[in-house]
Formats: C-alpha cells, sequence, structure tokens
C-alpha cells in the first residue's frame, strides 16, 4: 500500500476512535500499534514499547510534572480568587473593566500555572458569574474567559514551549522569552474586543449600582488579597530571571517553583489539612500521567508514520512546493489549524515539530517565532470545535450557558489570534527582539 493511502486511513481511524470518546493517548498508541503490526509484522511489537519508554525517558521531561505541580499548587488554592478580587478593584468600575480584569487575570494566571485548563477553571468559577450578575452577556463573558485560558500555554512558563524544545532541541529559556510579548499582544487584542462587544452589546459593562457600591465596600479586603497573591508572583519572576540569566536549568527551576509554591500555599492560606495537599497532589499527578502518556503515545505514532513513509512523503509534498516562502507558510499553518481541531496542543507538537522544524529552516524562518506561530494555532485550536477543550471547560463551569452561546462568544477572539499571527508575519520581531535582547 502506497504512504499516501496508508497516512488516509491511519488519519480515518484515529479521528473514528476520537469520535467515540476514546482519550487522545489510548486511541493514538491503539492506532500505531495496528498500523506497525499489519505494515510491518509483527517484529514491530519489540520497537513499540522502546519507543514508548525511550520518549518520556529523557530528564529535561521531569520539568513538566515539576511545572504542573507549581501550577497545581496555585489553581487548588484560593490565589486564582484573590488575584480576581484585586484586579476587580482596579478595573471592575469602568466600562467593559470586570470582563477586561478577568483576562488579566488570566494573563497573570497563566504564567503562575502554565496550563490554559487551569487558567481557564480558576478564573472562569469566579469571574462568569459575577459578570453575569452585573449584567454582561453570556457570549462575552463566558468568550474572555475561554480565550483567557488560552494564554496558559504561550506566557511563560509554558508547558508546550517545554515539550516544542525537548522535540526540536531548541532552547528552552529562548523560547521563553519568546513567547512573552507575543503573549501580552494578545492579551491587549482580547481587552479590545471585549470593550468593543460590551459596548455592541448595548452598553453592557458598567456595574450596577449596588454591585459598585459592595466593590467600594470591599477595597480593604481586595488590598489584602493582592499582598497574598505577590509572594507568588515573585516566585514566577525569579523562575523566568534563573532560567533567562543561565542561572538554573528548566528543571532545577521548575523543582525549586514547585516546591516554593505549595509551601505558599501552606502558609499563605493554611492549607494545613491533608485533603487539600491530597487535591494539589491528585491533580498534577493526573495532569502530569495524561500529558506523558500523550507524549510517548504521539512519539510511537511519529514512529509509525515515519517507518511506514507517510512522514517523508508529506514533508516532501511540502518542501517539494515551488511557491513563495510565505504561501509555504500558509499551507503549514493551515495544517496546524486543522491539526489543532482535533488534537490537544502537546500532541500536535510532538508529532508535528520535528517534521516541520528542517522545513522551517529551509525556507529561513526562524525556528523560535515559529514556536510562537504555531502555539497560537493551537491556542485556536482550544476555542474551536470538535475538540475545543476550554469551550468543554467554560461549559461545565456554567452549565446554563448554551455551548452555542459560549462558542459564538469565543469565536471573535479566534480572529484576534489569526490577527496575532498575521502580525508576528509582518513584525517577526514582537517574538524575536526580545530573545536577541536578553540572550543574544
Amino acid at each position: 500500500m502506497d504512504p499516501v493511502t496508508s497516512g488516509i486511513l491511519i488519519g480515518v481511524a484515529l479521528l473514528a476512535l476520537m469520535a467515540i470518546g476514546t482519550p487522545i493517548a489510548f486511541a493514538l498508541g491503539s492506532v500505531s500499534l495496528v498500523a506497525l503490526v499489519l505494515g510491518r509484522g509483527m517484529s514491530e511489537l519489540v520497537y513499540f514499547g522502546e519507543t514508548f519508554y525511550n520518549s518520556i525517558a529523557s530528564f529535561g521531561f521531569v520539568a513538566i510534572p515539576m511545572f504542573i505541580l507549581m501550577g497545581s499548587a496555585v489553581a487548588s488554592s484560593p490565589t486564582g480568587r484573590d488575584l480576581y478580587r484585586s484586579l476587580d478593584l482596579w478595573l471592575g468600575r469602568v466600562p467593559g473593566g470586570l470582563a477586561i480584569s478577568n483576562i488579566g487575570a488570566c494573563s497573570i494566571f497563566a504564567a503562575l500555572s502554565g496550563s490554559s485548563p487551569a487558567t481557564c477553571a480558576a478564573i472562569g468559577k469566579l469571574g462568569i458569574p459575577e459578570m453575569r450578575k452585573r449584567g454582561y452577556p453570556d457570549g462575552v463573558a463566558a468568550g474572555c474567559i475561554a480565550a483567557g485560558g488560552t494564554l496558559g500555554i504561550l506566557i511563560p512558563p509554558s508547558v508546550t514551549m517545554i515539550v516544542y524544545g525537548i522535540s526540536t532541541e531548541t532552547s528552552i529559556g529562548r523560547l521563553f522569552i519568546a513567547g512573552a510579548l507575543p503573549g501580552l499582544m494578545l492579551a491587549v487584542l482580547f481587552m479590545v474586543w471585549t470593550v468593543i462587544a460590551c459596548k455592541m452589546a448595548g452598553g453592557y459593562g458598567n456595574p450596577l449600582a449596588a454591585a459598585a457600591e459592595q466593590a467600594k465596600g470591599n477595597v480593604e479586603g481586595n488590598l489584602k488579597a493582592l499582598v497574598r497573591v505577590l509572594p507568588f508572583l515573585a516566585v514566577v519572576t525569579g523562575i523566568l530571571f534563573a532560567l533567562y540569566g543561565g542561572v538554573a536549568t528548566p528543571t532545577e527551576a521548575a523543582a525549586v517553583g514547585a516546591f516554593l509554591c505549595l509551601a505558599l500555599a501552606i502558609l499563605v492560606y493554611r492549607l494545613w489539612q491533608p485533603a487539600p495537599l491530597k487535591l494539589i497532589m491528585r491533580d498534577a499527578l493526573r495532569e502530569s500521567v495524561m500529558i506523558m502518556l500523550i507524549i510517548a503515545a504521539a512519539e510511537v505514532f511519529a514512529y509509525a508514520l515515519s517507518s511506514m513513509f507517510i512522514t517523508q512523503t508529506i514533508a516532501g509534498g511540502i518542501a517539494a512546493l515551488e511557491v513563495n516562502r510565505w504561501v509555504l507558510m500558509g499551507v503549514i499553518n493551515l495544517f496546524l489549524l486543522v491539526a489543532g481541531f482535533f488534537l490537544p496542543p502537546v500532541a500536535v507538537i510532538v508529532m508535528t515539530a520535528p517534521i516541520l522544524l528542517p522545513i522551517i529552516l529551509q525556507a529561513h524562518f526562524d525556528p523560535y517565532w515559529f514556536a510562537v506561530v504555531l502555539t497560537i494555532n493551537l491556542e485556536i485550536g482550544l476555542i474551536t470545535p470538535p475538540v475545543g477543550l476550554n469551550l468543554f471547560i467554560i461549559n461545565g463551569i456554567a452549565p446554563d450557558i448554551a455551548l452555542r452561546d459560549v462558542l459564538l462568544g469565543s469565536l471573535p477572539y479566534a480572529l484576534c489570534m489569526v490577527l496575532g499571527i498575521v502580525l508576528l508575519c509582518f513584525f517577526p520581531a514582537i517574538a524575536t527582539w526580545l530573545p536577541d535582547l536578553i540572550i543574544g
């Protein structure tokens, strides 16, 4: 069977398994196993096990559970509540200010947790009910949180950037720096659209009189909330300084950050009881295992495609396109966008980044700039069907908001991300200037 036909059959089988609710890791692993046995014989079972183990037997991957534990300590404590309250103190009483403060809270919480689902859930549990209470349309309330949550995979420290760095053997510290300014750019674009959406909705966004008086009376409490958040922000700042200054490796920085955030959660919020600590460890373990399984299964899937010459055929077809390099980039972006509709960011990066990187370099694109463009494409997939993880998280937080309203409220933010990619294409220095300035 020729590689193109094999690739189509494998793709259809993978989509069919995911359509019936099979977990991503098991879908990737089972399709890979069947493809290898049918295509190359039972002897491939040995390489299946070796590839599965070796794909995650890297010291660099230790940073992933450490950063997840760090984020879990923040997400499972009242840090998100305090962050939300402190930003609401400054922005909650201006037109559209509450929605803007939610996006700001998502941006900061993304830096604290490094996780899109954690950001979406932590801020959404507080922000969505409050916005609806103050008269914001359901679409704006749900959409701004769903979009703000996507910043968790771009603003450093980001787990997906770590996976990209290990998969492509690029500097993780430089990747973190490259994602900082684009992350802020997207946050600003989200805020601009939020103000426009509030005005288009007929003047929504000004707090009701009672809510304004209540916010005024809670100034002291909100200031105390800000004081409780500041130590966590100091930890993140210190971690980024250690990474950018070459003081520590990502794994070392992640381990120290996880310990400090866990200690702060215990001391600041008095989480002395076994129950909250068990919750933090459970959430960290669950997400770490899920991501590592996806990485291992995606690596086996990539090995299966490579063994059957499907990867080489696709890469050769893209490289053989005698088109302008920007047209080539457009084709790659379209491919990433479609992949993000069906697969989680980690799986897409592990499977595609090693294949696309040589093509990117041959077309004279910066690999760190491309990492940012790739990540924004995957952010779009988090708020678009059929997978759209953040859409389902929002639907779980506010089940009385129709999924259709969540989707319609999120789509304008997806267009903001497309605009962000366009701006990066015209002004690549948005991603490359800060790494060049700091690292050289």
